[in-house]
């Protein structure tokens, strides 16, 4: 679920650049327009499964408004250093993920995803042009700021929608108060950054619609799904993938030109997510039913992990 989702989100830059309307105005609407199919699926689950948890709506919303940061700041170096290195920086998160993780979360991660994490980071740095070809925009130092702080704010995002994303049989309802907090959240930062162009365009808003429906609900709905079924720094480096794949479907879609560089970074960033996910596997995944979770008496499921499932009921 966590490669499916990178696939779909690796077309978000190329979408952005398509719309070509100003960044808070891709990250308003990318949002909005995901709110009714996200809102439908958040209600099918608090139907069949009662209200989401408090802890997991704040989390949600948190987790929301940090992604409006990550949007906002991407989409300004999108502007500034193009699409593909733009991508490229937000993903330094490979590193910050784990780190956090570790830290934060007692986490400790593989062996196999250590070694990963600077395989991926050569990758990285070899699909930027650093090396071999030099970095282009209208204003590449600035660029990499946005981006360096593009990767921050998606290391915490991931790691906050991951925490409140707990209870693995719904992760529409997560999802869908992050989204609601992400896009009125944009709202204040785009008018004060005067950027938001609030009158729908064509064929603008029809590139903002097709963002919206692949990236923010089928991508992220996946991506949503696997978090807490994944330790993070295992996920961290799967999403790495967005990048790589961002360089092949610019070539295909809209004729860019890598340099044998980049593309050697394609190979090596693959390698290095075949390395963190290779290995034992565990024996396959059973979900539980609600019998399992709700059975007055019983036992507490449990999840990948051992994790308890929420029941439905406020903390």
């Amino acid at each position: 679920m966590a490669t499916a989702g990178a696939v779909c989100i690796a077309f978000s830059a190329i979408l952005v650049r398509l719309a070509d309307v100003p960044p808070s105005t891709a990250a308003f609407y990318r949002c909005a327009y995901a709110l009714p199919p996200l809102a439908l699926l958040a209600l099918v689950e608090r139907r069949r499964f009662g209200p989401l948890g408090r802890r997991a709506l704040w989390l949600s919303l948190v987790a929301g408004v940090l992604f409006m940061a990550d949007l906002v700041l991407w989409h300004h170096a999108i502007a500034a250093v193009g699409a593909g290195l733009a991508t490229v920086l937000g993903n330094v998160q490979v590193v910050l993920v784990p780190l956090a993780a570790w830290l934060l979360l007692g986490e400790r991660p593989a062996a196999r995803t250590i070694g990963a994490v600077p395989v991926v980071l050569v990758g990285v740095v070899l699909i930027s042009g650093v090396i071999g070809a030099g970095a282009y925009g209208s204003n590449p130092p600035l660029g990499v700021l946005f981006g360096v702080l593009t990767a921050i704010a998606y290391a915490a995002f991931l790691l906050v929608l991951r925490a409140g994303s707990g209870d693995l049989r719904r992760p529409g309802g997560p999802l869908f108060y992050a989204t609601l907090a992400s896009a009125l959240a944009t709202l204040p930062v785009g008018a004060g950054l005067d950027e938001l162009e609030l009158a729908p365009s064509w064929p603008e808003h029809g590139w903002l619609i097709v963002l919206a429906l692949t990236s923010q609900v089928l991508g992220w709905l996946l991506i949503a799904a696997a978090l807490p079924r994944l330790p993070a720094a295992l996920t961290s480096v799967t999403l790495t993938l967005q990048p790589a794949l961002s360089v092949v479907f610019a070539v295909v879609l809209l004729d860019e030109a890598p340099s044998a560089v980049q593309l050697a970074g394609v190979a090596v960033i693959i390698a290095g997510v075949v390395l963190a996910t290779a290995g034992r596997r565990r024996a396959p995944y059973t979900e539980p039913t609600l019998r399992d979770v709700a059975q007055p008496g019983s036992a507490p499921a449990l999840g990948a992990g051992g994790r308890r499932f929420e029941s439905g009921r406020p903390d």
